[in-house]
């Protein structure tokens, strides 16, 4: 019986997904179990195993496809069975190439299970006008090394003739154009317009370099983890108002506290003492744990913490869930797993969502103040910068002090501007209580 295998739907957010590359060919036997193909979802790679067996009859989406969940991809059966003549709604993949996707190898397996039916495609836009040229023009653009796109058509119904190519030359004086052989094979080969290069360079003579820096400057899709992250921050910023608030933090207590348990054997970082502080913090302004769509609060009896982390692809953002309810040892140990996960690419799509407030602490980089976007769905972020030696006032004297700036984004539609400095002096507060510390991790 043939058996087709769908495109997997990877979180509730997920629309869309494009596969980075078959492990399996067509006419290969396949197990259950076995991994037929990696797929590329908003903030990692994941890998797709086979809830059937048999053999692999037709790939009806290749890689480097974006095609929307639960879409027929492939068909699996006995060998020599027919197969139904699917045509698998195609669009261009956003990811830049599949190595450039297979970085973020490593995620947990996903499986594949069996659709009886497929959902139907979206309605796509109207295409755009057709591109019309003649064989000979269009040869002619090629012998030359032009993007014919350029030239504005005079034949029937806008077609590009011989003609049109040739005044077009004559109109940019093709004829004075100066290029190395080897120069203008790399361009045939990249598609590289001699005409456009000529214009950058000064109308010197083109060259292996001018053409190999044009290369280079190519435009390039952006990733889809990085068009989510400008879908998802560009909607935040302009549905939410931003409103921030700075406080300095003596961090003396809270490092001195760290170094004395990190002595002890314990494995505890800044962001460690910032996320506790952050969730007790929260418990005691609500508001500050809560979203808003303009209309109606949504009040959140959990705190879901987002601990924002930076990869080659992008930014992810894996949530510690129900942190209220863990010791200082359970959220450290908790987010130090989840960190791990998301550096190797193993994060999966539930343990990047759900969040109710995010931290995202740029300390290790050298920082010394920076505000942080919202993440949609919530109603803070916390931008937490680097520590500091530097010479403050206590009592009448001058010392030096390692210092620490918090800055917190809140949406001003729900979160007031003493709401937001109350809640971020209670941190700041929290932070320089040495007893608290001591009470906490006894």
């Amino acid at each position: 019986m043939v058996t087709p295998i769908v495109m997997p739907k990877f979180g509730q957010m997920t629309e869309d997904s494009a596969i980075v590359e078959w492990l399996k060919k067509e006419g290969d036997t396949v197990a259950k179990g076995d991994m037929l193909f990696l797929v590329e979802t908003d903030k990692s790679v994941m890998e797709v195993e086979s809830f059937s067996e048999g053999t692999l009859l037709k790939i009806v989406v290749g890689a480097g496809v974006s095609v929307p969940v639960q879409s027929v991809v492939a068909y699996l059966g006995e060998k020599g069975e027919g197969v139904p003549a699917t045509a698998a709604p195609r669009r261009p993949a956003p990811a830049s190439a599949p190595s450039a996707a297979l970085a973020a190898r490593g995620s947990a397996p996903v499986a594949a299970a069996p659709a009886l039916a497929v959902a139907p495609a979206a309605s796509s836009p109207a295409a755009p006008a057709r591109f019309r040229i003649s064989p000979r023009a269009a040869a002619l653009a090629k012998e030359c090394v032009i993007d014919p796109h350029a030239i504005a058509g005079s034949g029937p119904e806008g077609r590009i003739v011989e003609r049109d190519v040739k005044a077009y030359l004559e109109a940019n004086d093709y004829a004075s154009l100066r290029v190395s052989p080897t120069a203008k094979a790399l361009a045939a080969k990249e598609g590289i317009d001699l005409v456009a290069l000529r214009v950058d360079n000064g109308g010197k003579r083109i060259e292996i370099a001018d053409v190999e820096r044009a290369i280079a400057e190519k435009p390039a899709p952006l990733t889809k983890m990085r068009q989510v992250i400008a879908q998802r921050l560009t909607q935040s910023v302009v549905t939410a108002p931003h409103f921030y608030v700075t406080v300095e933090v003596d961090m003396t207590e809270a490092l001195a506290h760290r170094s004395r348990l990190n002595a002890a054997a314990a494995r505890y970082t800044v962001t460690d003492f910032v996320a506790q502080a952050s969730v007790l913090a929260l418990k005691e302004f609500p508001a500050v744990n809560s979203a808003t769509d303009g209309k109606t609060v949504r009040w959140h009896g959990r705190v879901h913490l987002g601990i924002a982390v930076t990869l080659d692809q992008g930014l992810v953002v894996p949530v510690v869930r129900d942190a209220d309810e863990m010791t200082m040892a359970e959220l450290s140990s908790r987010a130090k797993a989840l960190i791990d996960k998301a550096r190797a690419g193993g994060l999966a799509p539930d343990e990047m969502s759900g969040s109710t407030f995010s931290i995202s602490n740029m300390g290790m980089l050298d920082v010394e103040n920076f505000t942080a976007i919202i993440n949609p769905g919530e109603s803070a972020i916390l931008a937490v910068s680097s520590t500091v030696k530097k010479p403050v006032v206590r009592g009448d004297a001058i010392v030096v002090r390692p210092t620490m700036k918090m800055t917190l984004s809140s949406d001003h539609r729900l979160i007031d501007g003493a709401t937001a400095a109350r809640f971020i002096n209670s941190i700041k507060n929290k932070l320089e209580d040495n007893g608290l510390w001591s009470a906490l991790t006894s």
